[in-house]
């Protein structure tokens, strides 16, 4: 492969993700080209060169990809038949389009899980209502959708056996409902030379309303022996994988201490925002490292982080404006990351703020103080 510097690098997706990406990779020089469906995605004013096409067209991430030397993804939702043939042709894919496909279906991660004995919920593949009104599973159960499910869209709760109305009708799992003490979530870096890394465990709060995460800590206060057990689960499935790149690992940790695997996402991921501040090296820096078959950087927490998410205020759509950001930007430890939408809408992801502090109480009060000041609206 070229040098780091002399790499055409694409990335398929220019919302946040790829954003915070081309943000890490202008400190190395590198050339980005973005694909996306949104002529005012966040990418569009930061990279070398900016497409406007269909991430699910065949044609269209063919021609995007065929002059580029490396390909990587921020969203799961592409055309893979387009990055095989691409691989075949010699552009480098990482990650590569057969982890790829298996992770864009929710259905085929479960079967992956039960082969090769990562711990996960009970579940089952379901095709139909009439499927779905025979299991054998108690209720309330879960439901996921097995594609294009995403940020909490395509999951529903399942009360009652005779009130299936809110139920899908497309292929699905569903899933017992797990009794789970808190969410967590480790990322895990390989490169091709196979050199693993992992970031310590975060701890998440979810939003109940639009199923996405709302606060998360960094690193975690549960015991070691736990921590140490979810960063050997991710390691085990990058392997599994054998995949090149970065890997978000989702887990439930039970209420008897038990750690199962809920969702991975091959990429970097709302999980690691906050090691931008909080750690060493960030998430998106390791991703570079590892698809460019770098060293790996250091991932330990440089001190306690807190992230927040920013997303539009309920009953607000339109231009967005932050209200209260002159109330936060003067206090200590306080890092705001605005992800360059122009629209808001409710419970769109709009930005983050990081809140770092060597004491951890500090850190959460502050945190709880800006989730409360600083509001997206229009």
């Amino acid at each position: 492969m070229k040098t780091i510097t002399q790499t055409r690098l694409g990335i398929l997706g220019g919302g946040q993700l790829g954003r915070m990406l081309i943000q890490e990779a202008i400190n190395y020089n590198i050339n980005v080209s973005v694909l996306d469906p949104d002529a005012n995605a966040p990418c569009k004013n930061l990279c070398n060169k900016f497409t406007i096409g269909a991430l699910n067209d065949y044609d269209t991430v063919y021609n995007f990809g065929k002059n580029l030397d490396l390909i990587t993804i921020e969203i799961e939702k592409v055309n893979v038949e387009a990055l095989e043939q691409l691989e075949k042709e010699g552009v480098a894919v990482y990650p590569q389009p057969r982890v790829i496909r298996l992770i864009q279906d929710k259905g085929l991660q479960k079967q992956f899980f039960k082969l090769n004995d990562i711990p996960t919920a009970d579940f089952e593949l379901i095709q139909s209502i009439e499927q779905l009104q025979a299991t054998g599973f108690d209720f309330p159960l879960i439901q996921k959708i097995r594609k294009d499910g995403y940020d909490g869209k395509g999951v529903v709760k399942l009360h009652s056996r005779n009130k299936l109305e809110n139920a899908f009708t497309a292929p699905s799992i569903i899933e017992q409902c797990i009794d789970f003490e808190k969410e967590i979530a480790v990322i895990v870096s390989r490169n091709e030379r196979g050199e693993i890394a992992t970031f310590p465990m975060v701890e998440m709060d979810f939003n109940p309303e639009a199923n996405l995460v709302e606060f998360l800590i960094s690193p975690s206060q549960y015991p070691e022996a736990i921590q140490l057990q979810a960063q050997q689960i991710a390691t085990q499935i990058i392997i599994k994988l054998n995949m090149v790149g970065l890997l978000a690992v989702e887990m439930f940790l039970t209420k008897q201490g038990t750690l199962l695997v809920n969702e991975l996402a091959p990429r970097p991921h709302n999980s690691g925002h906050q090691s931008i501040e909080g750690n060493y090296t960030s998430q998106f820096a390791q991703h570079l490292r590892a698809i460019f078959n770098l060293p790996l950087g250091d991932t330990k927490t440089i001190t306690h982080a807190v992230m927040i998410n920013l997303l539009g205020e309920n009953d607000y759509d339109g231009i967005a404006q932050y209200q209260g950001l002159e109330k936060i930007l003067p206090l200590s430890g306080v890092y705001v990351h605005l992800y360059g939408k122009i629209f808001t809408k409710p419970m769109r992801k709009m930005g983050h703020v990081t809140i770092i502090d060597e004491d951890r109480t500090q850190a959460i009060a502050r945190a709880k103080f800006v989730q409360q000041t600083l509001k997206v609206i229009a």
